[in-house]
């Protein structure tokens, strides 16, 4: 048996979602105009956070699953690094900065747990439910 059975039921993936979206909405913002390539960045590192726990739940294997988080996270802090840019621009105020940069590292912190406890599980995976190997 899968440790979840659909991506929509992990929390991070959902506080992810929530994260991708304040995200698009910051950078909806006419300063970004003068960078459209940070609100590329921004956009697509916000993404990636929820896509990779998607696409690593979706894979059926445990160690697969954990591989995508790892990329998660290292999106997650990315956007956080990206987030720094912002407020040294002024494209964004201290207020903002901080609840968005506070959700990211909640994630993360939420992402490491789910790997720790795919790394102690013996349960390998749905994909090798059924085999003897």
């Amino acid at each position: 048996m899968s440790t979840f059975s659909k991506f929509e039921d992990i929390e991070a993936w959902q506080k992810s979602r929530v994260l991708s979206n304040l995200i698009f909405n910051l950078t909806k913002k006419s300063e970004f105009d003068f960078d459209k390539r940070l609100r590329s960045q921004m956009n697509a590192s916000s993404g990636s956070i929820m896509d990779n726990i998607a696409e690593g739940q979706g894979r059926g294997g445990n160690k697969e699953f954990t591989q995508f988080l790892w990329i998660s996270k290292g999106s997650s802090a990315e956007l956080r690094s990206q987030l720094c840019r912002c407020l040294d621009r002024n494209w964004t105020d201290k207020n903002t900065f901080d609840n968005l940069f506070k959700q990211a590292e909640t994630i993360e912190k939420m992402i490491q747990g789910l790997i720790n406890y795919l790394q102690k599980s013996d349960n390998k995976g749905i994909k090798y439910k059924n085999r003897n190997t």
